[in-house]
């Protein structure tokens, strides 16, 4: 048995790598090859434009994919989102795309745009934004390079963006948000309704998500003498209950906990003061709960 997915060529490509390793999967690919090797028997892989992908899983060419939330509604995909993966090749936040114009434009929403021309690369969801809008809006497609075709070529433009920076070192500024995407787990939805699929899908599904939690986490564990155990539980951050083991030596205990790494800087000198030792920092990559 084998689940075929397809994986993002491109800006997301090492990132959705990266995510996969930690998950358990370590996907291998030469400079030139659009098919990776996996460690894994079970899984053909393939890699494709994320913009690509929905579509040939709504075909049934491929029984799952790794795409953005914008381009399964850009094609209008029928397909099965099994999960959100919230990350992405700069930062965690959501990729917006947005109506952007020149700061000094009189424009200040899609109402003034009427008659006008504007260019993206999300043509059918900016058609259909305008449409909602009651605005006749000429969209034609970006090749790329949106940023530079206002104001000589065109009114405004639709831009995907993480934080905006592009944006204004153009010289545009944001008027309004059209859709806001994250990457999505989906799955063809014959594939879906297979048991063995579906299983495959659902236990990759478990160990991305467990991949994502994990980041931002560690584990802490130290050894704390029992009469200062009190102390060194007061400590912790409020609602993180550590776990006790009692070592060989019956005036000991180990104490393990998880917790965010931006506080460990604050946290371990303190638990040393209050009496802990051998305190040990570790990485974690998975954690499901």
């Amino acid at each position: 048995m084998k689940l075929k997915i397809a994986l993002p060529k491109g800006s997301l490509q090492e990132a959705t790598f990266a995510l996969f390793r930690k998950a358990g999967w370590d996907f291998r690919v030469g400079s030139r090859s659009y098919n990776p090797s996996v460690n894994d028997d079970e899984i053909e892989a393939t890699l494709l434009r994320a913009q690509e992908i929905a579509r040939y899983v709504e075909a049934g060419v491929l029984d799952a994919g790794i795409t953005g939330y914008d381009n399964i509604r850009e094609c209008e995909a029928d397909v099965h989102e099994v999960c959100e993966l919230v990350y992405s090749k700069a930062t965690t936040r959501p990729y917006r795309w947005v109506l952007a114009v020149p700061k000094d434009s009189p424009i200040r929403g899609p109402k003034d745009l009427e008659g006008k021309r504007v260019a993206t690369e999300l043509v059918n969801v900016t058609r259909r934004y305008f449409e909602s809008h009651g605005v006749n809006v000429n969209v034609e497609f970006s090749w790329g390079a949106t940023e530079v075709k206002v104001p000589e070529l065109v009114d405004a433009i639709v831009e995907g963006t993480e934080t905006g920076s592009t944006l204004k070192a153009h010289g545009l500024e944001i008027t309004d948000t059209l859709l806001e995407s994250t990457t999505r787990l989906i799955a063809n939805k014959q594939a879906w309704e297979d048991d063995w699929k579906r299983h495959k899908i659902e236990s990759i599904a478990m160990l991305l998500q467990a991949a994502l939690t994990a980041e931002g986490l560690v584990g802490l564990k130290m050894n704390v003498p029992r009469g200062v155990l009190d102390q060194v539980i007061a400590e912790l951050p409020s609602l993180k209950n550590p776990t006790i083991s009692p070592l060989s030596d019956k005036d000991w205990v180990a104490a393990e906990i998880i917790v965010e790494e931006n506080l460990v800087r604050e946290l371990i000198p303190r638990l040393k003061r209050a009496g802990a030792s051998g305190i040990v920092e570790y990485p974690l990559n998975k954690v499901i709960y």
